[in-house]
């Protein structure tokens, strides 16, 4: 006969991988089982529970005890969405309750902190039962509506790998002579492209923020921010550079643009398949294209960075960081709190209630852009080299930035003067 006192938790990984999730799973196991509580670990996120499938694995303090600083996850991942039909929301549901499920820690992104909180709606309204929840912000992306300053976890291990990779690139860029083009994760925000590029010292990095508000840019404003620089350092005697941009500036481009360089793909619905276009792939041949106008050799190579650093083994600070929002997860149900995000502000364990992250006009997760107007952007920019307005005032340097783009002065400040506007 099951026992009504007894509490049972159930930890489920949404989303794309992330430094640092085994670290989770080891912390709200450990305290929960020393408080006498049931862990159950669900395989592949919400996707068998979306099935009525009970994939689920009983987690012990001696089975996760060495998986902190392990990459990966133990109970894999998975992006199924369970809200997309209430069908899928009562299998869950029907599903966790047959396991005796009270509490859930979901790890993920946007989308799996709002199924978590559906779930918990749809166990409340339509079956009269209370599953407590609470969610741990993960996402390489660092997108989600944290304070100003605070990461997400896995962000930082990401970034630190990300700026190994594009720091040995700039120095094979050095050596032989060429340019790379390295496009970053980050489906929406540029922070991880910007944290790389500023680490590794890149020549520029461009990321969606630079250009606000709704309207679409031209592909070719993207290629001639590019191109500039190139050109900035043929000027200076340098033949060599990486440009790093975020994956999210595809979507900030303009739809023809995208169709005249035959990359679009569509699902079933009609909609464009953004995470199937190679962005690095259209950048090289658009730049190619413009540089080949010019009259100027040079040799592009281009680098997608993004899955390699996923499952990386979790850095010292993304192990201790999420060892303590283990904890702080755990500490938050224990003490009967629900509906929320867990932080760490200050030192200090401080939950977030899940409505005060949604935003109204979607009622989704507000996403966190990156702040142009901070300081971390503002030192970022007068380390890149790009054309910038003042190049364009008369004199020897202007003349120089001219005749390293084979053109007269004035044809060159026709073409190019525009993209310092952005």
């Amino acid at each position: 006969m099951t026992n009504p006192e007894q509490k049972t938790l159930a930890i489920v990984c949404g989303g794309g991988p992330a430094p640092g999730i085994n670290s989770v799973i080891s912390s709200v196991t450990i305290e929960a089982k020393k408080s006498g509580w049931e862990v159950y670990g669900i395989y592949d996120g919400f996707a068998n529970l979306g099935k009525g499938e009970k994939k689920v694995i009983p987690l012990t303090i001696d089975a996760v005890s060495r998986i902190h600083s392990d990459g990966g996850s133990i109970l894999r991942i998975s992006r199924f969405n369970p809200t997309k039909s209430d069908e899928s929301l009562r299998k869950v549901v029907d599903t966790l309750i047959e396991l005796g499920v009270t509490h859930l820690v979901t790890i993920g992104g946007d989308d799996t902190a709002y199924a978590a909180s559906r779930i918990a709606d749809f166990a409340k309204n339509s079956l009269g039962l209370t599953i407590n929840f609470v969610h741990v912000p993960k996402t390489i992306d660092n997108d989600l509506p944290l304070p100003e300053g605070i990461p997400t976890f896995g962000f930082e291990t990401a970034r630190s790998l990300g700026t190994q990779i594009v720091s040995n690139l700039m120095e094979d860029a050095k050596t032989t002579g060429r340019w790379y083009l390295a496009v970053a994760m980050g489906r929406v925000a540029g922070h991880l492209a910007l944290g790389i590029g500023k680490s590794a010292g890149a020549t520029l990095t461009l990321i969606p923020e630079e250009f606000p508000g709704k309207e679409k840019i031209p592909l070719s404003l993207v290629v001639d921010i590019v191109a500039g620089s190139i050109v900035k350092r043929l000027a200076s005697g340098r033949n060599y550079g990486v440009a790093v941009t975020a994956e999210g500036l595809i979507e900030k481009i303009r739809l023809e643009d995208l169709e005249a360089a035959d990359c679009l793909e569509y699902d079933d619905h009609g909609h464009i398949r953004y995470a199937e276009i190679n962005f690095s792939d259209v950048l090289k041949k658009e730049l190619l294209k413009t540089l080949s106008a010019m009259g100027i050799k040079m040799t592009i190579n281009n680098k997608e960075v993004g899955y390699e650093v996923r499952c990386a083994p979790p850095n010292a600070f993304d192990i201790e960081y999420t060892r303590n929002l283990g904890y702080g997860a755990f500490e938050f149900l224990r003490d009967g709190g629900t509906n929320a995000l867990i932080t760490i502000q200050n030192n200090q364990i401080v939950p977030i209630p899940f409505d005060q992250i949604i935003d109204p006009a979607t009622t989704k997760t507000r996403i966190r852009m990156v702040n142009t107007h901070s300081i971390q952007y503002r030192i970022a920019r007068q380390y890149m080299i790009r054309l910038e307005k003042k190049d364009f005032n008369p004199g020897i340097e202007f003349e120089r930035l001219a005749v390293a783009a084979k053109m007269p002065p004035e044809e060159f400040r026709k073409r190019f003067q525009y993209v310092t506007d952005y």
